[in-house]
């Protein structure tokens, strides 16, 4: 075989994690040449179709996997050999150079937002064979609502990332046809605790996602799932600036609860210009420096100095500020945040171009380290071998040539958070900034 970008040569060599999957599950590697998989993106476009395509793709395949009626452990089984076969395509492509950045990430949501949505209805038909199905007022059947922040809420995320989640139901109700009738949130209560284990519970075949529900009101004191009319009343009197933050990048990954999202936009983008988010923000960024500094963090391309949470914290303080009169700024995408800055002239044209570089950059820098073992991985080797195989992953001869371009980029990204938000020092004065 020759040695060129596409080469298994070169694939297995920068990623053990898809090396070993080939090597334990042959037939996979086969079908995923036989059927083209490999060579193909599942769906060409940025827009809200060719996602709703790309689910789909992948939902076709969650449902030959699991079938109709499987029991815990085979829904669990089918699911992670599922994620493992779309995980070693994805890298594969990935390092091959067969899809871009904005392509990978497409369809990593995609697939994330198929597996929710396969596994939720599985579980939903389990239950309501137990418990009956839920009803609202009317004697119409509900189903669970399921919200995704952070980089899954954006489609972007990480080859090996956790999601953030919340659930919510659309109204109270009971149960009718079940041997009991509790009530919906009941039934989506110990609906929302099956799927959070079916995704993130490790087994032998591994786990599909790590679930973090904190975000939810009230973190992990609050309940597992509520009713949107109790979700829309706790934001519009309860939320909390960071949570304004965390729902800029809001989406329903189910097919209900476009309307939540709609209703929040007051809560999330105010009328006014609101110099007071960039306090909360500047918080957010103190918060994260300290953690940045007890856990000797400064080679943490995502929470270190120049990295990926301030170029995100950058575009999301003028969405906050300027967001309630701008309705260009209403955006999920980071990518497109900041493109949309310099074309508005909010940012001068060259520091929307060095943002844009460096996102993709240090972006691209972390699938490499995540898929060389499928590991969460934002923190730069230290041993030689994991450097060379990383700088040759991003197409450098060495890793100090690498490193330079990466220090490049950070110190670009460092010097526009810093003109933007200002020392992250207490006394730094909010109208200062933008």
């Amino acid at each position: 075989m020759d040695d060129g970008p596409g080469s298994p040569e070169r694939v297995w060599a920068l990623s053990e994690f898809v090396a070993e999957s080939c090597i334990r599950r042959p037939e996979m590697l086969s079908d995923l040449h036989e059927s083209g998989d490999l060579a193909r993106s599942y769906a060409e476009g940025e827009d809200g179709a060719a996602q709703a395509r790309r689910v789909s793709l992948h939902l076709a395949g969650l449902d030959r996997a699991i079938g109709s009626d499987p029991s815990d452990e085979e829904l669990k089984r089918a699911l992670r050999r599922a994620r493992q076969r779309e995980m070693v395509r994805i890298a594969w492509r990935d390092i091959s150079g067969l899809g871009d950045l904005t392509q990978i990430m497409l369809e990593t949501s995609a697939f994330a937002d198929a597996a929710i949505n396969a596994a939720c209805d599985v579980l939903h038909r389990r239950l309501s064979g137990i418990l009956g199905k839920p009803r609202d007022t009317q004697g119409r059947q509900v189903r669970l609502i399921v919200y995704a922040l952070g980089k899954l809420g954006a489609e972007e995320l990480d080859f090996s990332s956790d999601i953030d989640l919340f659930f919510a139901y659309p109204e109270r109700g009971r149960c009718t046809g079940g041997r009991k009738a509790p009530s919906n949130e009941e039934f989506f209560a110990r609906l929302g605790r099956e799927l959070v284990q079916a995704l993130s519970e490790r087994t032998r075949d591994g786990l599909v996602f790590r679930v973090d529900m904190r975000l939810r009101p009230f973190g992990n004191n609050g309940p597992l799932v509520a009713s949107l009319g109790a979700l829309e009343d706790y934001y519009q009197n309860h939320g909390l600036d960071w949570e304004r933050y965390a729902l800029i990048r809001a989406r329903a990954v189910s097919t209900e609860g476009f309307g939540l999202i709609e209703h929040l936009r007051p809560f999330v983008y105010r009328r006014y210009l609101d110099f007071g988010a960039l306090e909360s923000i500047r918080e957010m960024k103190r918060l994260i420096t300290d953690e940045v500094a007890r856990r000797e963090l400064t080679d943490n391309i995502k929470l270190g100095a120049g990295g990926i949470r301030e170029i995100e914290f950058t575009g999301h303080a003028f969405q906050l500020v300027r967001g309630g009169r701008v309705p260009g700024l209403r955006e999920r995408r980071t990518l497109r945040v900041i493109e949309r800055l310099g074309r508005l002239g909010l940012l001068p044209g060259d520091a929307a171009d060095e943002l844009a570089r460096a996102y993709r950059f240090l972006r691209t820098t972390g699938h490499r380290l995540q898929q060389m073992q499928d590991r969460q991985q934002h923190t730069l080797p230290g041993d030689e071998l994991t450097r060379t195989t990383l700088a040759a992953g991003m197409g450098f001869r060495d890793w100090s040539t690498f490193k330079a371009e990466l220090d490049r980029h950070r110190y670009r990204v460092h010097t526009h958070f810093f003109q933007v938000l200002g020392p992250i020092e207490p006394e730094a004065q909010p109208e200062d900034a933008i």
